[in-house]
C-alpha cells in the first residue's frame, strides 16, 4: 500500500511540475537530449557498453544452457534457441544468424 501511495504523489507531482514547465521546456529538453545523443563520444560508449552487454549475454546464456539444458523436457528444449545443437538442430536460428 505504501508503495501505491508514494507512486501516485510522484505521477501527481510530475504532472504538476510537467504542466507548470509548459511545452516550451519541453521542447528545449527535447532538444538538449537530442544534442547529447547525437555528440560522437555518447554514441561510442553506448555501442561499447552494448557489446560488453552482449559479450556478459551471451555467457551468461551459455553457463545456463549447461546447466539446465540436460534437465529440461523436451518440449521446453524445443522451443529454446540454445538448445537446438543438442537435439539435432543447426547452430543457426531462422534468420541464417548465430545465437553467440
Amino acid at each position: 500500500m505504501r508503495y501505491k501511495v508514494t507512486f501516485v504523489v510522484g505521477l501527481a507531482l510530475g504532472y504538476v511540475l510537467g504542466t507548470r514547465a509548459g511545452r516550451e521546456r519541453y521542447e528545449q529538453l527535447k532538444k538538449s537530449a537530442r544534442e547529447v545523443s547525437q555528440n560522437p563520444a555518447v554514441r561510442n560508449a553506448a555501442e561499447s557498453a552494448a557489446q560488453t552487454g552482449r559479450q556478459y549475454a551471451g555467457k551468461a546464456y551459455a553457463a545456463v544452457s549447461e546447466k539446465v539444458g540436460d534437465a529440461m523436457p523436451e518440449s521446453v528444449a524445443g522451443r529454446v534457441r540454445g538448445l537446438r545443437g543438442r537435439r539435432g538442430g543447426s547452430g543457426e536460428d531462422e534468420w541464417g544468424t548465430s545465437n553467440t
